[in-house]
């Protein structure tokens, strides 16, 4: 019998990997162009915050969604990639491990950040961390907005609809940890809601 493949994750990374590239390439051009025109324009510096926004967000989907393995992601190449996904908006993310975890298990945290920042769209902190070979996941928010079926979908239940692409992370998620032989839970408070994986 053959190798099977994740073709799908396969995809994802390939997409991400092409990517990155022009848009470094983009941004290689523009740090080049402040050079020979220092006073800036708005209009530089909305491109450059666009490549930047852009290249962050890349980064952030090769994990989430890309091909995993149990290769180490050091922390400092996960706290650089989570500050460029969230600067500038009204979520923060505190990455608690000290040490390097494995690819997958990193992918596990991002698909979980996702679904956390979906159900605060006015904002809050997620706290991540990990011990005892679970990660926890607590995001805080003043309110937060759950769409009930969408978070059913996180504890096994059916969901009637289709997945919307911006909805992917929470089927991915029960499936990927699944797989991965990780139970993932959730407590939901009025302002708190802990994810363990």
């Amino acid at each position: 019998m053959g190798q099977e493949f994740d073709f799908s994750a396969l995809i994802g990374s390939r997409i991400c990997h092409d990517l990155i590239s022009p848009i470094g390439a983009i941004n290689n051009g523009l740090e080049l162009l402040q050079l020979t025109c220092p006073d800036g324009s708005m209009e530089m510096e909305l491109i450059a915050d666009s490549v930047k926004n852009a290249s962050a967000r890349i980064r952030f989907f090769r994990i989430a969604f890309g091909a995993a393995s149990n290769q180490q992601v050091g922390p400092q190449e996960v706290i650089s990639v989570l500050d460029d996904m969230y600067a500038g908006t009204r979520v923060s993310v505190v990455w608690g491990p000290q040490d390097g975890l494995p690819r997958d298990t990193v992918r596990l945290a991002f698909l979980a950040l996702l679904c956390l920042e979906t159900g605060m769209p006015f904002g809050g902190r997620i706290e991540v961390s990990f011990a005892e070979g679970q990660l926890v996941m607590k995001g805080h928010a003043d309110k937060f907005t759950i769409d009930p079926a969408l978070w059913g979908l996180l504890e096994g239940a059916i969901y009637e609809e289709k997945l919307l692409p911006a909805q992917l992370q929470f089927g991915l998620l029960p499936h990927l940890s699944q797989k991965s032989d990780r139970k993932l839970s959730i407590v939901k408070d009025e302002n708190l809601i802990t994810m363990t994986i």
